[in-house]
């Protein structure tokens, strides 16, 4: 079979009029080098610009409970099938949590995050905290309050909902193909679930993966179209930092023209979804990050990350302003 050419401009055109990336064109994406990725490049960056503009946006996080999680995530520090230096500690004070969520609105985050550890929430001590939580950031700041807490049932969502969460984060991780060498202590189609829990009660969904789990380029493809089909709202994609003691701590995959072909790849896919670059873009993409925006991203996550270590927000503030670009929260 000979090798598909495209013209991403004209892509970039015909899918802003409703045509739809095919599995085809996004390997060739996925495959791009030289002046073709160049184009490509172009192409995203033309999709980015006619749906949301010169505007991007950043988020932050709180690591509000750590470790001890019973899922074996081969990448996950928190994993408690894995021997790593994690931070390993209990839910979090509800006034923790509201003052960095202050502290993100100081530092111009549109969004800021409630994460735990674990396969869901099951105590009702710590479900409360949460949801005060959720209620004194709603109602004591202007940043928009966001959880990410494992798996959800339908009550749940409503509560959330109730106290004034604006997005539940649950990524998919991976494709469902390669799911199984990934995780196997639960089923993939429970994070879809989740993801469609939240949809119904009303809250937006944040929903992505980390690619560079050892996933061919037809699995990005795949879990690129499955967040197509669920109709996430954004798409926080994440790049693997192997930490030492997981699964995968010997696994580097990706190098910075790979990033930014998959970012390239989702922007394409998702022409309508915000999408963030999140962990691992220090480690992977280097002295590309800038790029990232020009390969169709429109944000990225700032400050730390839950068991890792994020660069400096002043130099990623600087960074976007470098690029000409305008912060949402601004």
């Amino acid at each position: 079979m000979g090798k598909t050419e495209i013209n991403p401009l004209q892509l970039a055109d015909a899918i802003l009029a409703g045509a739809l990336l095919d599995a085809e064109t996004a390997l060739t994406i996925l495959r791009a080098k030289g002046a073709e990725l160049s184009a490509v490049l172009a192409g995203a960056h033309r999709l980015r610009e006619a749906v949301f503009g010169t505007r991007v946006e950043t988020c932050a996080i709180i690591n509000a409970k750590s470790g001890r999680c019973g899922e074996n995530c081969a990448f996950c520090a928190q994993s408690s099938h894995h021997r790593t230096d994690a931070p390993v500690f209990g839910i979090k004070s509800v006034d923790e949590m509201v003052d960095g969520a202050r502290q993100a609105e100081a530092e111009r985050s549109h969004c800021f995050g409630i994460v735990t550890s674990g396969t869901r929430i099951k105590e009702a001590a710590e479900w409360d905290l949460i949801l005060t939580a959720i209620r004194r950031i709603r109602a004591e700041t202007s940043i928009e309050p966001s959880a990410s807490l494992g798996l959800l049932d339908a009550d749940q969502a409503l509560q959330l909902v109730d106290a004034g969460c604006a997005t539940y984060h649950h990524n998919l991780e991976t494709a469902r193909s390669h799911f199984p060498e990934i995780c196997t202590t639960h089923e993939y189609d429970e994070d879809v679930e989740t993801v469609r829990v939240a949809k119904a009660a009303g809250m937006k969904v944040c929903c992505g993966g980390i690619l560079g789990l050892g996933e061919s380029l037809e699995q990005r493809t795949e879990l690129a179209f499955t967040l197509r089909e669920l109709n996430v709202d954004s798409v926080p994609l994440n790049f693997l930092n192997p930490i030492a003691g997981t699964r995968l701590e010997g696994l580097h995959q990706l190098g910075p023209m790979d990033c930014l072909r998959a970012i390239a790849l989702f922007r394409f896919a998702l022409p309508r979804q915000r999408i963030s670059v999140c962990g691992g873009r220090e480690h992977n993409l280097r002295d590309f990050q800038s790029w990232m925006f020009m390969a169709g991203a429109t944000g990225t996550m700032v400050g730390n990350y839950l068991t890792t270590a994020g660069r400096d927000r002043e130099t990623d503030l600087q960074m976007i302003a470098d690029a000409e670009l305008e912060l949402l929260a601004d």
